[in-house]
């Protein structure tokens, strides 16, 4: 997945120092290196790139009370679960999120905190996420504007902005890493119209231009969301964020399903990149995203597990397989009474994997992932092709990565370290995880 888009078969890398020296035929490839990695009978691939999630959800999947919701109901549902959050749930949903991320393919994960309960902090995430190994852009979420002062969330789960744009300075200052290969990077993310106001939009669109970070934040997920917006503010959600300065190639949005012709024009020409999460958008029944049209119109678009209390799972290779297959569903609907000349084309598995890629580095504004090219980061992932899962696919093996049904990667390497091998984590005790977890997602619902 370079420029040309070429597959090299029987091909290899030569890394050096966590970065990308040669690609290319093996036989033309220097023949002794401190560490060789025999991947015959494999598919190579850029890392995957997550582009939207909420890590710690993974605490609260499956909440009987939720399961059956739409967006709105589903989070006053949840908001005071998740008021009891503490620094430690932080820290362990953290490494829940990204081994789960890590066995699928992932190699880069943007992860959206937006509530800070009980002495919780965004350096409890990237606490965790350092000792996982993978590549991590850390939004500095917020909610200032609670249900008594017409917002969504109660008044318990949300901060003063004065606390909230100095917190945010903080993490820039400390974390933020500017430099190719960068294992961390601070994005802003107020979360979104109805849980922030105007103001805090307009600081934090300031705080982040002028030290050089990215926004985020949800926008068009609903139709309640349109609705808040047109009688909150006056405008539809693209217009309103148009009104506070988030429109830019330093600006992404999560979701954007219900987007006009005009917006999506708007998108293209400033550069504003858009996190597609189709199973949360299916799962929530918020509508199908208008994907075929992003790419056509050249917005950027990447993808995104969403939070585990949404999709209920953090498996990206697997939204790459759904991305491919929604998409295709609404092509089919789309063109259901069109002649056969005149019916939509559709999207490629080829096409959907690079979403998953190239796509969410655009997204991400990082030109240092996303490919695996000369003086790009050593990030890569491996599928062994003997897999029963495979079999019978192997005279087209990249498309069989989606058309076949996705499971867990054999290999994951992040600037050259190696995360899983053998499909096995190297990098945590992953049944003693996963016991933690599970006590902490029950005392959050013991009360429940």
């Amino acid at each position: 997945m370079d420029d040309h888009r070429r597959e090299v078969r029987d091909g290899g890398l030569f890394v050096q120092d966590g970065f990308i020296r040669q690609v290319g035929p093996t036989q033309e490839l220097p023949q002794t290196a401190d560490q060789v990695l025999d991947l015959e009978g494999h598919v190579v691939l850029p890392g995957l790139i997550n582009t939207h999630h909420h890590f710690y959800q993974t605490l609260t999947r499956a909440v009987p009370a939720a399961q059956d919701a739409n967006l709105f109901n589903w989070l006053t549902t949840l908001y005071p679960i998740w008021a009891r959050l503490t620094p430690e749930d932080i820290y362990i949903s953290t490494q829940t999120a990204l081994a789960e991320l890590a066995l699928s393919g992932c190699t880069t994960a943007s992860d959206h905190l937006y509530l800070f309960p009980n002495g919780a902090r965004l350096d409890d995430e990237i606490a965790g996420a350092s000792e996982v190994g993978l590549r991590l852009q850390a939004s500095r979420g917020s909610m200032s504007l609670g249900q008594s002062q017409g917002g969504l969330p109660p008044d318990t789960v949300v901060d003063s902005e004065e606390t909230i744009l100095a917190d945010s300075e903080r993490l820039i200052q400390r974390y933020h890493d500017a430099n190719p290969g960068a294992m961390v990077q601070i994005v802003l993310a107020p979360c979104s119209p109805f849980s922030v106001t105007g103001e805090l939009m307009r600081q934090s669109a300031a705080l982040a231009r002028r030290y050089g970070v990215h926004l985020h934040t949800h926008l068009a997920e609903t139709q309640d969301e349109e609705q808040f917006c047109l009688e909150k503010f006056g405008y539809r959600p693209v217009g309103y964020m148009q009104s506070v300065g988030w429109v830019g190639e330093d600006v992404w949005f999560a979701h954007s399903v219900y987007i006009n012709p005009q917006e999506i024009d708007m998108f293209a020409a400033h550069g504003c990149g858009v996190a597609h999460c189709p199973s949360s958008n299916m799962r929530l029944a918020s509508g199908i995203a208008p994907l075929w049209e992003y790419m056509q119109a050249g917005v950027k678009v990447g993808l995104g597990v969403d939070g585990s209390a949404s999709n209920d799972s953090s498996n990206l290779m697997a939204e790459a397989r759904m991305a491919l297959l929604l998409a295709r569903l609404r092509s089919g609907l789309m063109g259901a009474s069109l002649s056969t000349s005149d019916a939509p084309e559709l999207l490629t598995a080829r096409q959907a994997l690079e979403l998953a890629t190239r796509g969410g580095a655009a997204v991400l504004g990082r030109n240092d992932i996303g490919s695996l090219e000369p003086g790009k980061c050593a990030d890569f992932i491996a599928i062994d092709l003997n897999h029963l899962d495979y079999a019978g696919a192997r005279h087209d093996p990249v498309a069989a990565l989606l058309l076949c049904h996705p499971r867990g990667v054999d290999v994951n390497v992040v600037h050259g370290r190696i995360i899983v091998q053998d499909g096995q984590i190297q990098t945590l005790d992953l049944p003693r995880l996963v016991e933690r977890h599970n006590q902490a997602a029950g005392r959050l619902l013991q009360t429940v």
